[in-house]
């Protein structure tokens, strides 16, 4: 099974850049070994069940929730029977068809 899970995880008592705070986020998903790309607006991962997907949110949350009283979350979760590969293969699949998209 492939799980993608798109989340985005934030402060909002923190003012206007809460950086410091998605990297903390961030450091945790490099050391945890998921699979996963920020973006702009969240960060996808990707694991082989629900409840991976769903821990690595947790944990997430464990991290910030100690420096703020109000932490924001969104979740987008796309799941499939099949194999994992598909948070790069769905991009490479656009572009097969129109040519690069990314930097």
């Amino acid at each position: 099974m492939s799980v993608l899970l798109n989340f985005a995880m934030f402060p909002t008592d923190k003012g206007g850049s809460v950086s410091d705070y998605v990297a903390k986020v961030i450091a945790f998903l490099r050391e945890s070994g998921v699979n996963y790309k920020l973006n702009p607006m969240g960060t996808s991962i990707e694991t082989e069940t629900m409840e991976e997907a769903l821990q690595v949110v947790n944990e997430a949350y464990k991290i910030l929730e100690p420096h703020s009283d109000r932490i924001y979350t969104t979740i987008n979760i796309d799941a499939r029977k099949g194999p994992v590969g598909r948070i790069s293969a769905k991009i490479d699949s656009v572009e097969s068809k129109i040519g690069k998209v990314r930097k």
